[in-house]
């Protein structure tokens, strides 16, 4: 998981501020495409937005060598500020 710059979004009738992005592969060919579920949550670890991107060649190929790329591929598309890795206890 990531910290990223707090970005409002509109759930259940309120505006709440998601700090922390999950991501998780769920599909992966091996070949040529894979396909993400990520989580915004709040600062109570509360998800709030939820979804899914598909990472296609040309980059699968350049963008997945490792998690971290992968993080940095799924913000861009997102249009997330990554800030830093979420603290582990």
């Amino acid at each position: 998981m990531k910290t990223i710059q707090p970005i409002t979004i509109w759930s259940n009738g309120i505006n709440d501020s998601a700090t922390i992005f999950n991501l998780i592969c769920i599909n992966d060919n091996l070949h040529d495409s894979a396909t993400f579920s990520y989580q915004l949550k709040d600062y109570a670890f509360i998800t709030i937005a939820t979804g899914s991107l598909t990472m296609n060649l040309p980059d699968y190929a350049t963008d997945w060598q490792t998690n971290d790329a992968a993080y940095l591929w799924a913000a861009t598309q997102l249009n997330l500020v990554i800030t830093g890795d979420f603290p582990t206890v």
